[in-house]
């Protein structure tokens, strides 16, 4: 019998994939708890449809994450710290800084998406990754200036 599976179901199928089960198993156990659907024409086209909207909404992201990436790479951040001798800081600018540096001006990334290998700690213009999309990074300026 062919089934759609609804569900991702452990050694079986994953959601919208279509297979080929033996019938009692299928009206026995997949059936009743929900996890697949007889793959019907009717059923077939609804998931090509579920398939589809997927897919555009996935463009979407994808099309909203770039727009994002080039406003990150337009802007330079500037951050105020004290700083000794040499432009070293007192301390460090942190990728939390920078993020609520960025929601100041109206963008909102979350800090976790900031990669920052080590906290900044020298004044001057610093390169720094932000992974907007997992398939879109976009290169910030950070400018730490002294306070």
């Amino acid at each position: 019998m062919k089934v759609i599976f609804i569900k991702d179901m452990k050694g079986q199928g994953k959601k919208g994939q279509v297979k080929e089960v033996s019938e009692g198993y299928a009206q026995n156990f997949l059936l009743p708890r929900g996890i697949v659907r007889p793959a019907t024409e009717g059923n077939m086209k609804t998931l090509d449809n579920q398939k589809a909207a997927e897919e555009r909404l996935k463009q979407e992201e994808k099309a909203e994450a770039e727009a994002l990436a080039k406003k990150l790479e337009a802007e330079v951040t500037e951050l105020k710290a004290k700083a000794g001798e040499g432009g070293r800081l007192f301390g460090a600018i942190t990728s939390k800084q920078i993020a609520e540096a960025l929601s100041k001006k109206g963008l909102k990334i979350d800090k976790r998406k900031i990669e920052l290998d080590d906290p900044i700690r020298t004044l001057g213009v610093t390169q720094v990754i932000v992974k907007v999309h997992p398939e879109v990074k976009a290169t910030l300026k950070v400018q730490v200036t002294e306070e």
